[in-house]
């Protein structure tokens, strides 16, 4: 199943491994990932920028069901782009019961990414999930599965249950996902599904079903993962503390350091010869994005290395063209540094957050931001005392979450990572009172890098350029 690709581009952020990221690294022979997270939203928003390029309208006429293209169109779109001062209209936060519309719209955009990621070449390109969010999960899946996906990947949780949910929407199977739910009750299960016959109101096409690929942090894990999944797992991306966006927590007690970091140790340090024993092929990622870390990969029986930093900065990233001008200058500079914030994300994982003056890695800044929770990707449900379902983020109104059942210890220092990372590539809301969301800029410990890539007298690097300086044998 597993193509011959030695360098896996990282699923990054909200769109900054978007298609014209994963389409340049596809082109090149190695697989390029989009990024799935928050997909309903990063499209709805280009439609009412006007889609001034044209390519979101260019993939929608290759939907399969034209109607559901067309209503999207006329519910999102504004022809020349909204202006500057308005709000985006809202598409709506997942839940366990998608609105029509809501769950439209992530099929479309998923198919649209990858459509686009696709476009034009004979490469492979993938789709990056995070487990911890799981409502969009099958909506998701779906959209990419109709737009030929090669290969699906995933961390965040445990995604056991995924390799079997894609083997049954291949099929035009329904598809259930067990939905993590606060407070259940011994025997009580909360699922949300998909059926593709519905969606198409009739017969749906049999579809290629994509591979499956892991991302975890521990061999236990891959080792769980192997064994009991309900459907093929083709190998595994195994992150390491120092890789970018969120980390697994370190093992065993949280101790942090005298910067406030999370301090990992040898318990943290993945043990390749158990994962070798398995006979899957696996991915080393974390620091491995440099010149010359792909041979020592190699060397250690791995297939190949996952880079996301490097990528994240490069030219076809989506992060916002100041946030990487000024990325790349403090690279130049030695002054670029990643925090490993472990309260950031409501998800709590740790999250490695790029020091950028003017956006929330500035303590001021985000004490100064008024909490809202408006898109809800990273909410969890919880049971009411009455049996139904509510949902609270720990990112949201403190009052709010405390009204919900949650304690007002979780909220201390949390970020909106769903409005920060929307804000990194340049799609931030415009909230009531008139500012503007900030960005949450996420990166990996190789941020310090960065300007390796750059060729002599050159401010900017291509993806194509990245995967040049990768797949040289000998660090220079």
């Amino acid at each position: 199943m597993i193509s011959n690709f030695s360098i896996i581009q990282g699923g990054m952020g909200v769109a900054v491994s978007g298609w014209p990221l994963a389409r340049a690294v596809s082109m090149t022979g190695q697989l390029g990932v989009v990024a799935g997270t928050a997909l309903s939203t990063v499209v709805s928003r280009r439609l009412q920028l006007g889609d001034l390029d044209g390519h979101l309208r260019r993939a929608f006429q290759h939907f399969p069901i034209a109607e559901v293209a067309a209503r999207v169109l006329s519910r999102y779109f504004v022809p020349g782009g909204k202006a500057k001062n308005a709000p985006f209209k809202l598409s709506g936060m997942p839940n366990l019961h998608f609105s029509k519309n809501l769950l439209n719209l992530t099929v479309l955009a998923n198919f649209a990414e990858v459509f686009l990621a696709r476009e034009g070449h004979k490469g492979v390109v993938g789709l990056n999930l995070l487990e911890k969010i799981q409502f969009p999960t099958l909506a998701s899946l779906y959209g990419a599965m109709l737009a030929g996906v090669d290969y699906v990947l995933m961390g965040a949780g445990i995604p056991r249950t995924i390799p079997g949910a894609l083997d049954r929407l291949a099929r035009g199977e329904r598809a259930e996902l067990k939905i993590d739910v606060a407070g259940a009750l011994p025997g009580e299960e909360f699922t949300t599904s998909f059926d593709p016959a519905t969606f198409f109101d009739g017969k749906p096409p049999q579809l290629k079903r994509p591979g499956f690929i892991a991302i975890v942090s521990s061999a236990t894990l891959a080792t769980t993962l192997a064994r009991k999944s309900n459907g093929a797992v083709h190998g595994f991306v195994i992150e390491g503390p120092s890789a970018g966006g969120h980390n697994a927590p370190p093992r065993g007690t949280l101790q942090l350091s005298p910067a406030g970091e999370p301090v990992y140790g040898p318990r943290d340090q993945p043990e390749l010869e158990k994962f070798r024993a398995l006979g899957l092929p696996f991915w080393l990622a974390g620091s491995y994005g440099r010149p010359g870390m792909l041979e020592k990969a190699l060397q250690l029986g791995a297939a190949g290395i996952q880079a996301g930093t490097p990528f994240a900065f490069s030219r076809e990233s989506g992060i916002a063209p100041e946030l990487k001008e000024r990325a790349i200058h403090l690279s130049r500079e030695g002054k670029a540094g990643v925090f490993t914030d472990p309260f950031a994300s409501p998800t709590g994982f740790p999250l490695k957050v790029a020091q950028i003056e003017g956006t929330l890695s500035d303590k001021t800044l985000y004490q100064n931001r008024k909490r809202i929770c408006d898109l809800g990707y990273l909410r969890r449900a919880y049971r009411r005392p009455d049996g139904t379902i509510g949902y609270r983020c720990p990112s949201e109104p403190v009052d709010d979450y405390v009204r919900k059942g949650g304690s007002v210890e979780e909220t201390v220092n949390r970020k909106c990572v769903c409005n920060g990372l929307t804000a990194t590539i340049g799609l931030g809301q415009i909230q009531a009172d008139g500012d503007e969301e900030l960005a949450l800029v996420t990166a990996g410990e190789d941020l310090s890098l960065i300007d390796d890539f750059l060729k002599p007298g050159e401010d900017a690097y291509t993806a194509a350029e990245v995967v040049e300086r990768l797949l040289v044998r000998q660090q220079a």
